[in-house]
C-alpha cells in the first residue's frame, strides 16, 4: 500500500483475487449476512471495517450493499455518515470497490498476493488515549476514507496482519486470527477448513 494523499478514496484494484463464486450466477439480495462460525470480532475500530466488507457472500450469492439505500443504512449504523447525507448510484460502485480492495489485502494477510493500492485523504486525530486517521470530508467520500484510515491505523498499531480474509477460494470472508503465532487461515476449521482439506486429499487420491 501506499501513503494516503488525494480526494476521495481511490482503490487500484490490480493484481489480486477475487473469491470465486463457486455456481451462483446472481447475487441475492438480502438485509443481512450472519456471521459464520463462533470467532469473536475484530478488536476496536477494526470491527467496524470486518463488517463493511463482509456485506456480501459469494459462495451462497447474498448480497447486502444491494442498493444506495442499504449502503446508507450500513454507513449510519457503523457511525460513518449524517443522517442528512445523500448516497448515490456512483457512491454505491465507489463502496464495492472499496470492499474488494480492502478484502485483496486481508487475503494478503493470509499468504495471497497483491499489488492492491488504498488512496485517501486522511488527518490524524489524537485523544486522550489513542489516535487514529479520519478523514476530512463529508457524506460517502468521507466515511469511504476514514474505513481506509482504519486499515493505516491498524497497520501502525500492529493489529492488520491478524485481520484475515478466509483462504477458501469461494469464501473470502473476514476474521481476526487470535492465535498466538497468526496461523488461521480459514474463518471456520469445521467448514472451510475441513472441505478445503477434503479437497486436496480427493485430488491426491486422483493422481
Amino acid at each position: 500500500m501506499e501513503a494516503a494523499h488525494g480526494d476521495g478514496v481511490e482503490a487500484a484494484l490490480t493484481g489480486h483475487r477475487r473469491p470465486t463464486v463457486g455456481s451462483v450466477a446472481y447475487l441475492e439480495p438480502v438485509d443481512r449476512i450472519p456471521f459464520p462460525g463462533e470467532r469473536p470480532p475484530a478488536p476496536g475500530r477494526l470491527a467496524l471495517l470486518q463488517r463493511f466488507v463482509n456485506t456480501v457472500d459469494y459462495e451462497h450469492g447474498r448480497e447486502v450493499l444491494h442498493s444506495p439505500a442499504k449502503l446508507r443504512t450500513l454507513l449510519l449504523d457503523l457511525g460513518l455518515l449524517a443522517p442528512s447525507a445523500r448516497v448515490t448510484a456512483a457512491d454505491l460502485r465507489a463502496a464495492h470497490e472499496l470492499r474488494e480492495a480492502v478484502r485483496a489485502l486481508a487475503l494478503a494477510n493470509n499468504g495471497v498476493e497483491t499489488d492492491v493500492v488504498l488512496e485517501a485523504e486522511l488527518v490524524a486525530t489524537v485523544g486522550a488515549e489513542d489516535a487514529a486517521l479520519e478523514s476530512p470530508a463529508t457524506g460517502v467520500d468521507g466515511a469511504l476514507a476514514t474505513l481506509v484510515g482504519i486499515v493505516y491505523t491498524a497497520i501502525a498499531d500492529g493489529t492488520w496482519p491478524r485481520l484475515k480474509a478466509c483462504s477458501r477460494d469461494v469464501c473470502g470472508w473476514l476474521f481476526y486470527d487470535r492465535s498466538r503465532n497468526r496461523s488461521a487461515r480459514w474463518c471456520q476449521m469445521a467448514v472451510c477448513g475441513n472441505r478445503t482439506k477434503t479437497r486436496a486429499y480427493r485430488a491426491r487420491r486422483v493422481r
